[in-house]
């Protein structure tokens, strides 16, 4: 059975928490960071040296990084339905994947969730929150483009691609922000909504962050 550790309202682990559930895979979750703690354990940081989550264990095999874990996942256990075996249908969803990484969550949960929710109110830098929210609303515009291809970020199924962007969207969603109108990204959302493992383990209250700069 694999082994999963992390908090569930930790961004970065319900981006595999989500896969898994996709995949029905049976798993055992290990709560691990935040007021969990556990990562400067010894025997956490022989899974992963940097004591970070997640960390997937999967028999001998030991992966970290969540987006290193996704494509593990979806390589053993997806037959191709959310990651290709030809690199040249992978490329764009490894494009999509990498830009979320260095791109929409620098803006977004950098900027944005961290530096408005989750920073003490006196603590905020209101300017830096507004230009990171001017940063997010132009990534997100390239997904509102992208999105009049097909009914998915790289086409007609989920892929890997959606998903580390589509676990912003709750969280963009449910903060009190100002929205532009984006109808295109909106349907996707309401899309993802719709399934069930993207509801369990995607749509976690995050309440406990609120304020919170020490985890």
């Amino acid at each position: 059975m694999l082994k999963i550790w992390g908090r569930r309202s930790s961004f970065n682990v319900q981006k595999v928490l989500w896969l898994v559930g996709e995949l029905d895979l049976p798993h055992q979750h290990i709560p691990a960071g935040g007021d969990f703690g556990g990562l400067d354990d010894p025997g956490f940081r022989a899974l992963n040296p940097h004591g970070l989550v997640p960390v997937l264990q999967d028999g001998e095999t030991t992966a970290w990084e969540s987006h290193a874990i996704l494509r593990y996942l979806a390589a053993t256990y997806g037959a191709e339905r959310f990651w290709p075996a030809d690199p040249a249908a992978r490329a764009p969803i490894d494009g999509w994947m990498d830009w979320s990484q260095t791109s929409l969550q620098p803006a977004f949960l950098s900027g944005v969730f961290w530096g408005w929710y989750r920073t003490p109110e006196a603590l905020r830098d209101l300017p830096a929150i507004a230009r990171a929210l001017e940063r997010t609303h132009r990534c997100l515009a390239k997904v509102e483009a992208r999105l009049a291809e097909g009914a998915f970020v790289t086409g007609q199924g989920l892929s890997l691609a959606d998903i580390p962007i589509g676990t912003c969207l709750y969280r963009y969603f449910e903060l009190e922000i100002a929205r532009p109108p984006m109808p295109r990204l909106e349907a996707w959302y309401a899309r993802l909504r719709q399934r069930p493992a993207y509801r369990e383990h995607v749509m976690v209250p995050f309440g406990e962050l609120k304020g919170r700069l020490d985890f």
